[in-house]
């Protein structure tokens, strides 16, 4: 029973963390959620999401997942590790699977009911399939422990990438390796959508005050970043933005205000 609970365990690691999808600022709490409800599911159940999901066929291993419930707006990351194996090699390994979900049912449910555990014979005969079900336990978490060493490696080098600056500048600001800025995802949009919020008149928002509100709280998210000159081109190179010019106090500046994807255009702030 040890050795059964060894495996499980093993196994619950294995069906965790082989899979995660989160938002780019919920990543330790997405982890912790999966752990908490995998600690929860049986062996029958582990083994089932272990074939098909970590355990896969050569042809399906290049297979692309895509979230369907991905938030709008938001950097959506998934990730999934997969160990490779051939199809006669997957239903090899997907009965012996079964049979051992059998054969821990048996033990934990029915082994008294099905031996004699009063009389000496009985007992002895027992323990023979005591210690067979241990050998064939023992060889099935051998296999598990092979399967665990290339997740390890896969998640050691999935760490080094997030710890990347490269996957900072992908993550957190919306930048791909190749220098392509995903604008809708981006940080600085973000930032500049927040400072509309704040600091919106009759519905657009200074650029020059949404620039240093946004210079005072995410010094790191400037144009300079993006490879623009002002904010006035970030605006426009994002695409999200409506901007117009315009006088108040005797000065002529520009303004801004999330794109309306449907609806009337609204109408320009007052000017004095």
């Amino acid at each position: 029973m040890l050795q059964l609970q060894a495996y499980e365990r093993q196994l619950k690691a294995i069906v965790a963390h082989s899979r995660f999808s989160f938002e780019s600022r919920t990543l330790d709490t997405a982890q912790k959620e999966r752990v908490a409800a995998t600690a929860r599911k049986t062996l029958g159940t582990l083994v089932g999401e272990l074939l098909g999901s970590y355990l896969v066929a050569d042809e399906i291993a290049a297979q692309a997942w895509a979230e369907d419930d991905a938030p709008e707006g938001e950097m959506w990351i998934e990730a999934r590790f997969c160990f490779s194996l051939t199809a006669e090699d997957l239903a090899r390994i997907e009965h012996g699977l079964r049979e051992l979900v059998l054969l821990r049912n048996g033990l934990v449910h029915h082994f008294i009911d099905q031996h004699d555990v009063w009389s000496s014979d009985g007992c002895r005969a027992a323990q023979d399939v005591l210690v067979a079900a241990y050998d064939r336990i023992v060889l099935h978490y051998q296999e598990l422990q092979t399967w665990a060493k290339s997740l390890d490696e896969g998640l050691r080098q999935h760490r080094e990438f997030l710890g990347s600056q490269v996957s900072r500048d992908f993550i957190v600001y919306g930048i791909a390796p190749d220098g392509t800025v995903h604008w809708q995802v981006s940080g600085i949009v973000k930032a500049l959508r927040e400072a509309a919020s704040e600091l919106t008149v009759e519905g657009w928002t200074s650029v020059e005050s949404a620039g240093r509100w946004i210079a005072e709280r995410y010094p790191a998210l400037l144009p300079a970043k993006y490879r623009c000159r002002s904010w006035r081109q970030v605006d426009h190179e994002s695409g999200l933005f409506d901007l117009c010019y315009m006088d108040r106090g005797g000065q002529r500046a520009a303004w801004y205000r999330v794109k309306q994807v449907s609806g009337k255009a609204g109408n320009l702030p007052a000017t004095s």
